[in-house]
């Protein structure tokens, strides 16, 4: 049944009976309506306010739990809920790899409305925390308060944080005493910076005001154990920048980077600025089967290294290469896929928009002393055309990684018009890929599929494709 309260309904002893899509459980109203629940577990029952009402759906919120789901867990990090990351730490992570592993399967066949084969399990996560190489933080000068410390008769007067921006709220910065996505030393650099910072009365940003010192702080592992750090601040203070720099470089002397910026602009991205060496290397290094991969603070590379090692083995088995073939890596990024995958072809063309991203590529082809790769930079419609194909030769393999809308349906076009054997299609968004597949169909048919969990504790999952010519 329902009642009302502040003028939000109040539906009361719902079943939650599935997780659907951007993490949210589902349920069902007495009305027919479905229900989209952003804290609760299939399995449980329980009392929802709603914050919306659409003519199809509500969304809510379990304010009371009857019936605990035997698929809930304990979570692990004390800001649960009010950080806004994770949100599927209550869930035990042998279900959350079964309705990851759904959401493919029922993009792919509803949305794609594709015929699959078997899908392979999904590929889980060793490291179910701690499994992220790269976090950013940012500074704010009037932190968030949770509910409890409002209702509270506590004073505040730190007011500073060193966090994560809540949910919907650009200017508004949860301070995280613990984050357990990144392993050490990355909570003690941040705690340590904020403190330090705090104590020299160095102005934390205030985004809605656009003033302070402190911006963001960025941190960067691998899997050689080198470590980036690196700060932003919004204007330039020689003397407190100097002053927060050396802390860090003598309190943490396992730092390999350290790196900062100074930007005033409106916004906290650095790929426009320039990022300057303070101390050590302007980059670390990732390893991956004997081949390493310079990182700079601007470069793309795969949050989970671990993960990344697997999906890309993966890509590369479902490419099958003998070593005759000429392989084409659509959205190539770095070339770290493109690399991996050279010792296996006879040749690699990657593609990418990105300019610093291929440069990069190049640069650690060389490095790794690979041969046999070549890369080009432009808007992807415009530059995989006729003439491309023309220049450089039909490929055998297709291996495309797309960003998350999928590919320009002129890509899809194009791979149509030139026919290779194979198609390897990376995705981390399987509504977008299932998009695309529907336009492969065509010619194309699905013959092996593997999703694979690269962000333990989220919804968000990356799927593999192999496609083969009909």
């Amino acid at each position: 049944m329902g009642r009302r309260k502040n003028n939000r309904i109040i539906l009361e002893n719902i079943e939650i009976t599935d997780a659907g899509a951007k993490g949210k459980s589902i349920g069902h109203a007495p009305d027919g309506r479905v229900i989209f629940i952003n804290n609760a577990v299939p399995g449980d029952v329980v009392d929802i306010q709603t914050t919306k009402k659409r003519k199809s759906y509500y969304e809510g919120t379990a304010i009371k739990i009857h019936t605990l789901s035997r698929k809930r867990t304990q979570p692990q990090c004390q800001h649960f809920e009010v950080c806004g990351g994770c949100k599927w730490q209550h869930m035990d992570y042998k279900y959350q790899l079964e309705y990851k592993q759904q959401e493919v399967v029922n993009n792919l066949t509803r949305l794609g409305k594709i015929n699959l084969p078997e899908v392979t399990p999904i590929a889980g996560s060793k490291e179910h925390y701690f499994y992220r190489n790269k976090m950013e933080f940012g500074f704010s000068d009037s932190k968030w308060l949770t509910l409890d410390q409002i209702k509270s008769d506590e004073i505040i007067e730190d007011r500073n944080a060193l966090g994560f921006h809540i949910a919907g709220m650009w200017d508004k910065i949860l301070d995280v005493e613990k984050c357990h996505l990144q392993r050490d030393p990355s909570n003690a650099i941040r705690n340590g910076i904020k403190a330090f910072a705090t104590q020299h009365s160095m102005p934390f940003y205030n985004a809605r005001n656009q003033e302070g010192l402190l911006r963001t702080l960025m941190i960067r592992t691998s899997s050689t154990g080198e470590l980036m750090v690196l700060v932003q601040f919004f204007k330039e203070d020689r003397a407190k920048r100097i002053l927060l720099l050396d802390y860090i470089k003598n309190e943490f002397p396992e730092v390999t980077s350290l790196l900062y910026v100074i930007n005033s602009k409106g916004n906290d991205t650095i790929y426009d600025q320039e990022i300057i060496c303070y101390h050590g290397r302007d980059h670390i290094f990732e390893e991956m089967e004997g081949l390493q991969f310079k990182i700079n603070a601007k470069s793309f590379y795969q949050t989970n290294s671990a993960q990344a090692f697997e999906l890309y083995k993966i890509t590369r088995d479902f490419a099958g290469l003998t070593g005759n073939e000429l392989v084409y890596d659509l959205y190539t990024g770095t070339g770290t896929i493109a690399q991996f995958v050279a010792k296996k072809a006879h040749k690699v063309i990657g593609v990418e928009a990105v300019p610093d991203a291929i440069e990069a590529a190049k640069e650690n082809a060389q490095y790794n002393g690979i041969t046999n790769t070549e890369f080009y930079v432009g808007d992807m419609k415009k530059v995989f055309n006729t003439q491309f194909i023309d220049t450089h030769g039909v490929p055998d393999v297709i291996i495309t990684d797309p960003p998350r809308d999928g590919m320009h349906a002129d890509v899809v076009k194009q791979i149509l018009n030139i026919a290779p054997q194979k198609v390897v299609y990376v995705s981390c968004n399987s509504a977008t890929q299932a998009r695309d597949l529907a336009l492969l169909d065509i010619s194309y048919k699905v013959t092996k599929v593997q999703p694979v969990d690269m962000f333990p504790q989220t919804h968000h999952v990356e799927n593999v494709v192999l496609l083969e010519k009909r």
